[in-house]
This record gives structure tokens, C-alpha cells and sequence, in this order.
């Protein structure tokens, strides 16, 4: 919720989708479930992912996101609170674009994420998503 309001004061949240836990993140992002009428996942952007996730893990979120072919190359931040090397490692390991330790104070964690979105969501040319 705080990532959204910083988003928001750039005008960078209107298509914006949060997920609960890890189960929700996978639904929506492979169009089951609760999102089964959803298109495909190739039109996003930038996913920032908690590790600490209920249900299931952000670590295990990521490296399906990584495997999977229609959602391989989107953008993946991984913004936590861990700063657990094993963490670190894990995550370059399946494939995250950036690791980013979330700032305790309200104010620096809503300012990091300000630039994240101007960085990822406007700065960053990823390729270009066809089918």
C-alpha cells in the first residue's frame, strides 16, 4: 500500500494490481483462478516483489516468473526487508533485474520507490512484448 501511494503521487499507479500473497501473484500473473478471464501477463511492465510472502514464497514466485517463456523478460525488483545474503544470491540467481532493501522510514521508502518507477516504468526501454 505505501509502494501505490508513492507511485501514485507520480501518476504511475493507474494500472497498478497488488497482490495479496504469493498464490494471488501467480493467478494473476498466469491468468488462473480468480483471473482466469484476464489476458495473458506479457503486457506488464515491472513487478516489485516482497520475498516475504504468504502462501507461497516471493523466492519461489520469481523463479516462476523467470522460467516461464510469456513472463521471462518482465522487469522483476525484488523491494524487502531481508538483507539475508542467501536471499540476495537466491534471487540473482533466478533471474530478479534489481534487489533492493526496503528503508525503515516512511519517507525514504516512499522517495526509493518514486525512483524505481521513474527508472523502470519510464527510463528503461525492456523489449518490446508481441503474442
Amino acid at each position: 500500500e505505501l509502494a501505490l501511494r508513492a507511485l501514485k503521487k507520480l501518476n504511475l499507479a493507474e494500472r497498478m494490481h497488488v497482490a495479496r500473497d504469493g498464490e494471488d501473484a501467480l493467478d494473476f500473473l498466469f491468468c488462473q483462478g480468480a483471473y482466469s478471464e484476464r489476458s495473458p501477463a506479457n503486457n506488464l511492465r515491472l513487478i516489485l516483489l516482497d520475498l516475504k510472502l504468504p502462501k507461497v514464497s516471493g523466492l519461489e514466485v520469481l523463479q516462476r516468473i523467470k522460467t516461464e517463456p510469456r513472463t521471462r523478460l518482465i522487469p522483476v525488483v525484488v523491494l524487502t526487508s531481508s538483507q539475508e545474503q542467501s536471499d540476495i544470491i537466491e534471487s540473482y540467481g533466478f533471474g530478479v533485474n534489481s534487489f533492493i532493501v526496503k528503508p525503515v522510514g516512511f519517507e525514504q521508502f516512499s522517495q526509493t520507490v518514486q525512483e524505481l518507477g521513474l527508472y523502470w516504468l519510464l527510463r528503461n526501454h525492456p523489449p518490446s512484448f508481441k503474442g
